[in-house]
């Protein structure tokens, strides 16, 4: 299993916006693009998943942007991750077991599903609230930051 740059991007994003959602005017695609390192063409690719989850909001216009659209505390990583790459499975057998003619005799589908089943479990208690909280200890600390999870 390995998240892609889409799921570790759109929680980039996330996070950027919710760093910045005290400041009343929406943030720039450029602006997220800068100080993220992604490109532009790139973020107005992923921010339509995330919009349409109603994660973020976007404002049209000359002013136009978009702004974080629920509470940190309310975004999980396991819902992020699953808005912009489908749902997370670490084989196809925990979520499809038919696809496996063996899927009734199996015994490792057990080990994967329980193993599954824990990685989306931590996931789930894991808000972006928590990563904003470590981003900010380690900013505080070092004063460099590291989105990678």
């Amino acid at each position: 299993m390995k998240i892609s740059t889409k799921g570790r991007y759109g929680l980039r994003i996330l996070l950027d916006l919710a760093i910045h959602q005290s400041e009343k005017k929406p943030r720039l695609i450029r602006d997220i693009a800068k100080s993220q390192q992604i490109s532009e063409k790139y973020i107005s690719r992923l921010v339509i998943a995330l919009r349409k989850a109603g994660m973020i909001r976007s404002v049209r216009g000359v002013n136009g942007g978009f702004h974080i659209a629920m509470k940190p505390e309310d975004i999980t990583l396991l819902d992020v991750i699953e808005v912009m790459e489908g749902p997370l499975s670490i084989v196809d057998c925990v979520k499809a077991p038919k696809r496996c003619a063996m899927h009734e005799n199996c015994a490792p589908r057990e080990i994967w599903c329980k193993l599954n089943d824990e990685i989306r479990d931590l996931m789930r208690q894991t808000t972006l609230a928590d990563i904003l909280e470590s981003y900010k200890k380690q900013s505080a600390r070092d004063g460099m930051v590291d989105y990678c999870i």
